[in-house]
């Protein structure tokens, strides 16, 4: 019994997800290297464009609207299933190569209105040729860690 209560005290004492970031990997800016998930509910969350709810594309030819519209988009969807932008443990990024790499430091910074920079996913952009729709500028997908 006392060997039960302490493997379950150990259990509950662990956060239910750590972010790090080993010394000896380059220094990340605005990402975490690994996202450790110790215990709760695994939700996928499929790539989120720049459309309302219904199907309209968001900010034509405006890179800023169109990943403010992505984090709603993404924000909606966590919280549909139960977590929030805090659960978020990996973002993957999918960005058009018409883009400014200029732009990036805008995604970033929207980005961090969303979730925590303190603590962020750990996370990978990518540029791409295109997305599946013309206009698409961004696409997010995302892996969310959800205690309960």
């Amino acid at each position: 019994m006392r060997r039960e209560t302490r493997q379950t005290e150990s259990i509950m004492s662990k956060p239910s997800k750590e972010f790090l970031s080993p010394k000896a990997l380059p220094p990340p800016v605005g990402y975490s290297h690994v996202a450790k998930v110790n215990k709760g509910t695994i939700v996928y969350i499929a790539g989120q464009v720049s459309s309302d709810a219904s199907g309209k594309l968001v900010g034509e030819g405006d890179f800023e609207t169109q990943v403010e519209q992505v984090f709603r988009n993404l924000k909606i969807a966590v919280e549909a299933a139960g977590g929030t932008m805090t659960d978020i443990v990996k973002l993957n990024s999918y960005l058009v190569a018409e883009v400014d790499q200029a732009g990036v430091p805008k995604l970033r910074a929207i980005r961090d209105r969303y979730l925590n920079a303190e603590k962020p996913p750990a996370s990978t952009l990518v540029v791409v040729t295109r997305l599946a729709r013309p206009g698409w500028l961004i696409e997010i997908e995302a892996v969310a860690a959800i205690e309960g």
